[in-house]
């Protein structure tokens, strides 16, 4: 089954390698049993489903997160395969959809406001003047 990203982005099921393996947590005795643990291994470096721009931009926001040029993502929430595969899929969808989301505009540099600055300056003064008042008092 297709991973639908955006409506025009759907990462091909055949580009998706799937592992399976025993997973910790709730399920008694079945847990020892079932491979219910799932990874999910995307080579983007290898996908047709990319153009050229949407590959260069999830090479550099995902790069620390790459193993092998392979993204990699864990599911063992639930007790069943079937679920945590949904899940390993969402999760995927929910990485890509934010690696090639726009950068939020840069933060525009403003000047402190005149009253900030006073209220800044007075609540030193305040604190210093408790810190005199807490001093022994001097010698003369």
């Amino acid at each position: 089954m297709d991973v639908q990203i955006t409506p025009a982005l759907a990462i091909p099921a055949a580009e998706l390698k799937w592992h399976f393996s025993r997973s910790s947590g709730p399920g008694g005795q079945h847990v020892n049993t079932s491979d219910s643990r799932v990874e999910l291994a995307w080579v983007i470096g290898a996908s047709r489903a990319l153009s050229d721009w949407q590959r260069q931009r999830l090479l550099e926001k995902l790069g620390p997160r790459l193993v092998a040029g392979a993204l990699v993502v864990t599911a063992a929430e639930e007790r069943s395969q079937w679920r945590n595969r949904q899940i390993a899929q969402e999760k995927l969808g929910r990485i890509i959809e934010k690696a090639l989301a726009p950068d939020a505009p840069a933060r525009k540099a403003t000047k402190a406001t005149r009253g900030s600055h006073r209220r800044r300056l007075s609540a030193k003064a305040n604190r210093s003047a408790t810190k005199q008042l807490r001093r022994k008092p001097g010698m003369d």
